[in-house]
């Protein structure tokens, strides 16, 4: 007897149709930190390629500054080799886009997203690739992070597109449609990236495009779980929001406060314009280093020292969680702080704000602070080594790909191959590598904490 052909029947074979298998050439690990490195890792290769293709670039582009350009819009970094605006095409800068949205988004994000809405579930390897990925406090579970991952980027994504459309549009931009929709998803994402070859600076003093941008690139790197948070207080009576939401918020306005201020005060090359616009260029590049987006609407390369070193700062210390933002994250500085000021006070526990953190967390943020810092050593000494500029500025480049950040003082270009090579490698741990350890730290330390083991001392 014949089976009939149903919707449910082509979807469920669909569903076993495993896509994801092809899209990591046949690679599949139940270990999910190896499926995620490999699965940005594809993502890569596949956009290298298509950017390899005869009518994506306008301009001669060499194969290393392809794989450049990808792996910058996977990492969503935005460093770049090429003026992007001019060496791809329509289509180029359309594959640019999706490798930005792919990456902001997380791998395996989105077919998460559809797997649940079809089947109201996942597998268990996918839930330990989302748990591997993002920083989930508690309360909050894969599928309510999945949701809120795309609803939101979505949501802000649109909101800006629109906005952006208008203002464009107003300034007589040429396809005022695509960019803006470009530069939302550029911004939300904080990759960086624009169709402009100036970045942002023909807008230095516009407040309508500055804000749209500063907005889209806070929600973005304060990361879902404030967005989250933030939703459930407005949607739901009585709900509190979570100390780490508490902690990403009070942090990020800290920090951007004292870069603003160090920027509009004693940065020589702001002083020459009024206040309201050198604050307004102040607050958005101090913005644009600590969300790790990118943009720019001064010249990076005219700065005093004392104003990269204090980016360069900024850009170590990053994001949050759980967002689109890379950078050491806002939550492993303060719970470093943390631990660094109970072991000066002689005290067992380590607190932050009167709450006991748990051992684990700060295992794992320990970690992830002594293999950041040990890998922004290693990248600024090997470029030293390849590269003839100030190590005050290879030291900017190293945190600006290492933070998946973007800004540069103009040498990305001028790079040797070597140096490519380096940076490139150095933007994929941003992405992965950094997370990556620090998840896998976090999962072994969650296995010891119910044993008790005997352990050697050792005087440090």
């Amino acid at each position: 007897m014949k089976r009939k052909f149903s919707l449910t029947h082509f979807i469920v074979s669909m569903l076993r149709f495993d896509f994801e298998r092809i899209l990591t050439f046949g690679y599949i690990s139940k270990h999910p930190h190896r499926q995620l490195i490999f699965g940005y890792l594809s993502y890569i290769v596949v956009g290298t390629l298509l950017l390899c293709l005869p009518f994506m670039t306008s301009t001669n582009v060499g194969f290393l500054d392809h794989i450049f350009s990808a792996t910058s819009a996977v990492s969503t970094t935005g460093l770049s080799t090429v003026d992007v605006s001019s060496a791809y095409t329509f289509s180029g800068k359309l594959v640019i886009l999706l490798l930005i949205q792919l990456g902001g988004l997380g791998y395996m994000t989105m077919s998460c997203f559809v797997m649940f809405s079809l089947t109201k579930h996942f597998t268990i390897i996918k839930k330990g690739i989302i748990a591997a990925e993002f920083t989930m406090p508690g309360g909050i579970t894969a599928k309510n992070l999945v949701k809120s991952v795309v609803g939101f980027t979505f949501f802000f994504e649109v909101i800006g597109a629109l906005l952006l459309y208008f203002l464009f549009a107003d300034k007589g931009v040429e396809n005022p449609v695509g960019t803006a929709i470009f530069h939302s998803v550029s911004a939300f994402c904080t990759a960086g990236f624009s169709t402009f070859s100036d970045s942002l600076m023909q807008f230095r003093d516009d407040w309508g495009v500055n804000l749209v941008v500063i907005v889209l690139s806070y929600a973005g790197a304060m990361g879902f779980i404030v967005m989250h948070d933030l939703w459930q207080k407005i949607t739901t009576r009585g709900y509190k929001i979570t100390f780490t939401s508490k902690v990403i918020v009070l942090v990020t306005l800290a920090l951007s406060a004292l870069a603003t201020t160090q920027m509009f005060f004693f940065e020589p090359s702001l002083l020459q314009y009024p206040a309201s616009e050198r604050f307004l260029m102040s607050l958005f590049q101090s913005m644009s280093a600590l969300t790790t987006v990118g943009f720019n609407t001064i010249n990076i390369g005219g700065l005093i020292p004392i104003t990269l070193l204090s980016l360069t700062m900024i850009m170590y210390f990053g994001a949050s969680p759980s967002g689109t933002g890379g950078g050491l994250k806002t939550t492993t500085l303060t719970a470093t702080m943390a631990f660094v000021k109970s072991k000066l006070g002689q005290n067992r526990d380590v607190t932050l704000f009167g709450r006991t953190l748990p051992t684990y967390r700060i295992d794992t943020a320990l970690a992830t602070f002594v293999l950041y810092t040990a890998v922004i050593c290693l990248s600024s000494l090997i470029l030293t080594a390849t590269e003839d500029f100030d190590y005050l500025v290879i030291l900017f480049e190293s945190a600006s790909a290492l933070g998946t950040v973007g800004l540069s003082t103009g040498i990305t270009p001028e790079l040797s191959s070597e140096g490519k090579l380096v940076l490139i490698v150095v933007m994929f741990i941003g992405r992965v590598g950094v997370l990556t350890f620090g998840f896998s730290m976090l999962h072994r330390m969650k296995q010891r904490t119910t044993q008790i083991t005997k352990q050697d001392d050792l005087a440090v």
